[in-house]
């Protein structure tokens, strides 16, 4: 039995008692966060923004097993955000789908949301009406024209289902009381309100694809009411990215349990803070960035040059070395060797211990990828 069978459906319930520790908790993070980024200045907060905004966008596409080019999503919300990212490497149908539906979730918190916003959501994600090499129904609700709606694992003739969606029949009904109720004048806690939207959303699973995704952006919208800044300091679906296979668990566990959802919640509250402690770092990080360049602010350094140490200290993955360099700038090994030469000689990058064909460079004081 589903919890969407329950006669009581969809009135949750919980044990406020066991809640009261993780939720005040989490809710103490986030204060202190918003906190913290309220004493940086207008840029560094659209720098931590646009930092988020990133990894939200590439880990809530990974969780449905999406791989996004990070370049193109970095200059698709620097061209949103007008940061000086803009116009680095060509648009994606598929990144800009997701981007603008991430920002609308997030810039435009106040609106209420319908059917119509859904649907358009929904569309963007699958700008060419496919998913994957199977056309879809876009923009519209699921019909079960091919079966059940199941969320299974496993080889074909051995699969096994975690899940099966209410029918089809049924979503315009329900869509209209999940709707009604995310838009009450009276919500309960933001927090608490997110990860029940997020967890009645799935379970109605409207769509034919793409349904956690847009559950995950429903949730970030609930958040960006109650918080009110337009920005983003944090990713929930970076953290459930690096849990999602506890993630799976517990809400198939939910799903197939009762109306009482604490375990699902506790949880829920667990991962947001620790969404929180990782953002909490990344502001060190920018505010190191910050702290960079405004050491260098008299040195003149040339696009790529700027470019490609932005990138170095925000992203990067592994050791910088002069070929790497060469690709990210599309340039020469020697014109990526005079680079680094000149950006050694005036202290922007030091050489790292080891011989010479494994000489690799850092910015000082700042590790690449760590905060």
């Amino acid at each position: 039995m589903y919890i969407w069978q329950d006669d009581d459906w969809p009135k949750f319930r919980w044990d406020a008692e066991t809640l009261l520790a993780p939720l005040s908790e989490a809710r103490y993070k986030q204060g202190r966060l918003l906190g913290q980024m309220e004493r940086l200045g207008f840029d560094l907060r659209r720098e931590a923004s646009f930092q988020a905004t990133v990894e939200d966008v590439i880990r809530t596409s990974e969780i449905e097993g999406e791989k996004l080019d990070p370049t193109r999503v970095r200059s698709s919300v620097a061209r949103r955000l007008g940061l000086p990212d803009v116009g680095l490497t060509p648009p994606d149908r598929q990144v800009e789908g997701v981007v603008d539906m991430m920002l609308d979730a997030m810039q435009n918190s106040a609106k209420p949301l319908s059917a119509e916003r859904l649907f358009a959501w929904h569309a963007a994600l699958f700008p060419t009406g496919f998913s994957g090499l199977r056309k879809s129904i876009v923009g519209s609700w699921r019909t079960d024209y091919d079966g059940p709606m199941q969320v299974v694992s496993g080889p074909l003739g051995r699969q096994k289902t975690h899940y099966e969606a209410l029918p089809a029949r049924r979503i315009t009904a329900e869509m209209k009381r999940f709707l009604a109720g995310f838009n009450d004048s009276k919500p309960v806690d933001g927090l608490l309100q997110s990860s029940l939207v997020h967890l009645w959303f799935v379970t109605i699973h409207p769509f034919e694809d793409g349904n956690g995704c847009i559950a995950r952006a429903i949730a970030d919208l609930a958040l960006a009411r109650t918080e009110g800044t337009g920005q983003r300091f944090y990713s929930v679906s970076a953290q459930i990215q690096r849990e999602r296979s506890l993630y799976h668990d517990v809400l198939e566990r939910t799903q197939k349990g009762t109306l009482d959802v604490t375990e699902w919640l506790v949880w829920f509250m667990s991962c947001f803070s620790h969404a929180i402690d990782t953002a909490e770092k990344d502001c060190r990080s920018v505010l190191r960035k910050a702290e960079f360049w405004q050491r260098f602010a008299e040195e003149p350094l040339s696009a790529r040059q700027k470019t490609i140490l932005n990138r170095f200290m925000d992203d990067f993955k592994g050791n910088l070395t002069v070929r790497k360099w060469a690709t990210l700038g599309k340039c020469s090994v020697d014109t990526a060797n005079r680079d680094l030469n000149d950006l050694v000689a005036r202290g922007l990058l030091v050489r790292n211990p080891g011989g010479s064909k494994r000489t690799s460079y850092s910015v000082p004081g700042i590790e690449a990828g760590v905060p």
